[in-house]
């Protein structure tokens, strides 16, 4: 075992001891030692029951014979710091995370790894840790939050920052706001709809890194006790047969992640985040298979933000195994190892289909024949950018353009009623290294819903949109305006087009003459951890990340 280095022979005593100090005895140091990663916090609901959960990882670890230690890391919530600068900080938490679980597991010479994941930045960071680290391994998600009850409909997260829109637009009263931010998260869990957090529990399902079946049940549902008890148990699996992440992180299975985003409208974060997880796994994996894959996958699940139902409706219709079961019948997925111990295609044979149910169609009646993202390119996005088309059918869009070298300036026009219908909301400078951080925007998008206007408007930018984001909205553009993008060239005015079906995203103006003109910005932060991470970020095309 790894752990013996740093456990066996008398050189070895002063470790025993202070191993010893905490609780440990000899039995449990003849044991292979198992890192339990865990992400809690209590600053959100997302990550808020995950000691509980961690104790009963911990009992199905020790049933299986190896010695659970247990550390932390952190967790920045998305929901709570959006629209500020606090937001910042949420996409620079994924590397801080992934480096940290990997520091810790290096450093004390664990035997396995199991991590617990919650919200947006946890999944893909405990999951980058497995990658690089290579020890049998495997993730745990916590879990939804149940959708929350107003005005006798379910409603998540997202309808409160639409509802902000809406004040605005003298839609909803102070009063009714109110009553809503009270209903909208009713406990633990991660944002109910296919946000970020649900799209990227999916598709790390579908990797085969996350236990299919397990990780899918809400966070309140009495069962998750025993599926984070049974999760302690695979690790324990793993680790006797000595099975590793990067045996079930292949680009077969990205391509079934990939598959699952596109087949349930998922998050356009789920692009970065697996771009970045197979960077650490040592797989080759561009921007443009993205597109590839999501053209020929058909919208399946009709969720939150642009559909009916949230997270727990889609474990109630069938779950995981369900969406897994039509991307086979269609073709769409390939069979592989997972962390259960079956195969996925083993795994989608389990599947029940409630009857009746409405959340995941069948392949003959599609929402979409293509699934929920695509990719651009053209004169604003050489090296492109991600629209999200899950909850909306507009594929063309010109109109001028109305430029913002802030979120903040973005959303105080928004909120003062200067955008109009047909304009291209441009909002710069928000970029991994402009930023830095590449800050989502939904306060703006979701004020932009609020307002009515998201059938008649468009909004590009070098920054992100959270999982809730929907609309005719383009993230992730690159390069980004902070290294001398194309987006940094664009004026109030110019004429801008999205077209989907050319894939293309482009600007009517001589951008080169302006190019002479332009001078880059003066860094935001100059110390610090922020100073360091802009320094070293990759562009959003190839995962934002900071490794080498």
């Amino acid at each position: 075992m790894l752990s013996d280095a740093i456990k066996k022979s008398i050189s070895r005593a002063p470790a025993r001891a202070m191993l010893k100090a905490t609780g440990l005895t000899d039995a449990d140091l003849e044991r292979p030692l198992v890192a339990v990663a865990n992400t809690w916090t209590e600053v959100m609901p997302c990550n808020l029951h995950f000691r509980t959960l961690a104790e009963k990882v911990k009992e199905g670890i020790r049933a299986a014979g190896g010695t659970p230690i247990e550390c932390n890391t952190i967790a920045i919530s998305d929901g709570i710091s959006m629209g500020t600068e606090g937001m910042k900080a949420s996409l620079v938490s994924r590397e801080v995370i992934a480096d940290s679980i990997e520091l810790f597991v290096r450093g004390h010479l664990f035997d396995a790894v199991i991590a617990i994941c919650g919200c947006d930045k946890t999944i893909p960071g405990t999951v980058m840790a497995l990658a690089r680290l290579n020890l049998p391994g495997l993730a745990l998600y916590g879990g939804s939050i149940m959708p929350g009850q107003f005005h006798g409909h379910e409603v998540t997260i997202q309808d409160v920052f639409e509802a902000v829109g809406a004040y605005s637009a003298g839609k909803m009263t102070e009063k009714e706001v109110c009553e809503l931010e009270n209903k909208a998260c009713p406990g633990a869990g991660a944002c109910g709809g296919q946000f970020t957090a649900n799209t990227m529990a999916l598709a790390i399902s579908f990797l085969g890194i996350s236990p299919l079946g397990l990780s899918e049940v809400p966070a309140t549902d009495p069962r998750k006790g025993q599926a984070a008890f049974d999760s302690g148990v695979a690790v324990m699996q793993l680790l006797k047969k000595d099975l590793r992440p990067r045996q079930f992180i292949t680009h077969d299975s990205i391509e079934n992640a990939i598959a699952s985003v596109a087949a349930s409208g998922g998050s356009t974060n789920a692009v970065m985040h697996l771009l970045a997880i197979a960077r650490d796994a040592g797989v080759p994996l561009t921007i443009d298979e993205f597109d590839t894959i999501a053209a020929k996958t058909p919208l399946l699940a009709d969720l939150k933000p642009g559909g009916r139902f949230a997270a727990p409706d889609m474990y109630a219709a069938g779950g995981m195994r369900l969406l897994g079961h039509r991307l086979r019948e269609a073709g769409l997925l390939h069979d592989g190892p997972t962390v259960s111990g079956k195969t996925l295609f083993e795994e989608i044979s389990q599947v029940r289909e409630t009857p009746g149910q409405e959340v995941i169609r069948p392949l003959s009646n599609p929402l979409k024949k293509e699934g929920g993202l695509a990719i651009l390119r053209g004169s604003l996005a050489p090296d492109g950018c991600v629209v999200k088309l899950a909850g909306h059918d507009r594929l063309l869009h010109s109109g001028p353009a109305r430029v913002f070298d802030s979120e903040e300036a973005a959303f105080e026009a928004v909120q003062q009623r200067r955008i109009k219908a047909g304009d291209v909301v441009v909002i710069r400078y928000e970029g991994p290294k402009g930023g830095p951080g590449m800050r989502e925007m939904l306060g703006v998008t979701g004020a932009i819903v609020g307002q009515g206007l998201s059938e008649s408007t468009a909004l590009i930018t070098d920054g992100r949109f959270s999982g809730a984001t929907h609309g005719f909205m383009v993230g992730h553009v690159a390069p980004e305006a902070a290294v001398g993008g194309p987006i940094a060239l664009v004026r109030d005015g110019d004429v801008i087009t999205l077209d989907v079906r050319a894939r293309r995203l482009d600007v009517a103006a001589n951008l080169e003459e302006r190019r002479a003109q332009w001078k880059p910005p003066a860094p935001r932060y100059t110390t610090g951890v922020m100073a360091k991470y802009a320094k070293l970020v990759s562009s959003a095309s190839e995962g934002a990340v900071t490794g080498a």
